[in-house]
């Protein structure tokens, strides 16, 4: 059988018109029968849960009305339901509130009323599902837009708040008192899935009302607005993936926003500052359009930058795309400061450290490999926090591309010596390089000194250190280092260490 009729789900979808309420609205009392009573002796016999409909002499006076109120409070009747003239007594909507049983001023005929409250009671699901037919219809009007949608499951779900949330928890649309946490409120989550089957946003609702099973009832219709704002986000990767120009302008406007330069100061991102009167947020674009192209904005975050060899950022970006969905670290791919820039949210459950090597050896296998189009030199940086240090990391990680080989990763953290030497144009320098170490080519037949010479620099002079890179016995090292000494490489002459370190990495063609 099913669940009776109760009184707050009356008021809400039932099928009386032009009602008016004295008392109490959000009663979860069950009318589970109607009684039509016109003469006040009839309500000694009153069952529990009753719906007493005046009609006759019983609605005739303000005197009556309130007799029956106090006789209906007395039975626990659910409620009591007459015709707009005897109600016109202050008094009667008074005692109402004052006895707690709720008062219905009913336009029209009250044998009509009581037809309409009996249909409703013997059936009590098809005011529900009349009440999700209403959302679908409402909810299809608003399109795909986050607001509308968001305004009309405010119209079809009365004294509730809705907020579409993003990763970070940011209100993307809606009224954050949605996420508010109160003794005397009911709350429910609704995820909303990307255009991929991933998790796009999150829909809230919280509600006052104390009918039961409402919150299924919440859920069924927050349920209805997953699908428009799918859609939603389909369409604006659409539009982004078809122009490299708007996903740049995008992110340019996202680090203006949430990731400022030094000395500027951020837009203001709090949604108290924009809530309207009717308590919606006023949506931040930028924010939901990222949300919706699926980008990370919720840290710590990890950044890296792509520098494709000997083509364009803007031109290679399409051509790299698909590979770097398979293979990738994950993110978007944008053309950013000439380079191809992307991030994402690490994951799991470990400190952020680990889940940032861990990207960074992804990366080393993916661009070390030849599955792209063209030869890719990469960098990473982060770990982050947040997005105000977005700006920041993207802009280390193209710094460190610059100087990365191709098919390398660089960390931004930790490029050292040899990943700066070897950033300068080599052939410009490969005479200079050769007159100074004239002395050691001429007696290196076979590379052995210059070898040597380039790790020993790498590794601060230290010959264990170099002994073990170079896979030799230390004394092997410390007797190449006084080779070196006699053929004028002093290791300990800091106005020579650097100019030798140069030239070393300008001469060798491999990576020491």
């Amino acid at each position: 059988m099913s669940r009776p009729l109760t009184l707050v789900e009356l008021l809400r979808h039932g099928p009386l018109p032009e009602v008016a309420v004295h008392g109490p609205t959000d009663l979860p009392a069950e009318i589970l029968s109607v009684r039509i009573v016109d003469r006040v002796e009839s309500l000694e016999a009153l069952q529990p849960g009753t719906a007493v409909v005046l009609v006759g002499h019983a609605a005739s006076a303000a005197w009556t009305v309130e007799m029956a109120l106090r006789k209906s409070w007395e039975h626990a009747a659910a409620c009591v339901v007459v015709p707009p003239g005897p109600v016109r007594a202050g008094s009667v909507a008074e005692l109402a509130g004052r006895l707690g049983v709720p008062l219905l001023v009913v336009e029209g005929d009250p044998l009509d009323t009581a037809v309409l409250l009996a249909s409703a009671v013997a059936r009590p699901e098809a005011g529900r599902t009349a009440l999700t037919a209403r959302a679908a219809q409402r909810i299809a009007r608003a399109g795909h837009r986050p607001t509308p949608v968001l305004a009309a499951l405010h119209d079809v779900l009365p004294r509730t708040s809705v907020a579409l949330t993003g990763p970070s928890g940011a209100v993307l649309a809606g009224r954050a008192s949605a996420l508010r946490t109160e003794a005397d409120s009911v709350s429910v989550r609704v995820p909303v899935s990307d255009p991929d089957g991933g998790q796009l946003a999150v829909l809230t609702a919280r509600s006052q009302s104390r009918a039961p099973d409402w919150t299924t009832t919440m859920t069924e219709v927050l349920e209805l607005a997953v699908a428009p704002l799918t859609a939603w986000a389909a369409g604006e990767r659409v539009t982004v993936e078809r122009s490299a120009r708007a996903a740049s302008s995008l992110l340019r406007t996202l680090l203006e926003r949430y990731a400022p330069e030094a000395g500027l100061r951020p837009t203001p991102t709090d949604p108290s500052e924009t809530v309207t009167d009717s308590g919606d947020i006023g949506p931040d674009p930028v924010l939901s359009s990222a949300v919706a192209l699926g980008w990370a904005t919720n840290g710590p975050f990890v950044a890296c930058a792509l520098r494709p060899d000997a083509a364009p950022a803007a031109d290679a970006g399409s051509l790299l795309a698909p590979w770097w969905e398979r293979g990738g670290i994950g993110g978007p791919l944008v053309t950013y400061r000439g380079v191809l820039v992307s991030w994402r949210t690490l994951t799991g459950e470990g400190p952020a450290a680990d889940a940032f090597a861990a990207a960074e050896r992804r990366l080393a296998a993916v661009v070390s490999g030849a599955a792209g189009p063209w030869p890719v030199a990469a960098a990473v940086a982060g770990p982050i926090d947040s997005l105000a240090g977005l700006r920041a990391a993207l802009d280390d990680a193209v710094a460190a591309a610059g100087i990365a080989r191709p098919g390398t990763v660089v960390r931004a953290d930790r490029a050292g010596p040899a990943q700066l030497l070897a950033a300068l144009p080599r052939e410009s320098l490969r005479r200079p390089a050769a007159a100074l170490l004239a002395p050691l080519l001429a007696a290196d037949r076979d590379g052995v000194l210059l070898r040597t010479l380039a790790v020993l620099l790498d590794f601060g002079g230290a010959p264990s250190a170099a002994a073990a890179r170079l896979g030799v016995h230390r004394n092997t090292v410390t007797a190449r280092l006084e080779r070196l000494r006699a053929l004028g490489c002093d290791l300990e002459d800091p106005e020579l260490r650097l100019p030798l370190h140069l030239a070393c990495q300008v001469l060798l063609d491999e990576d020491i």
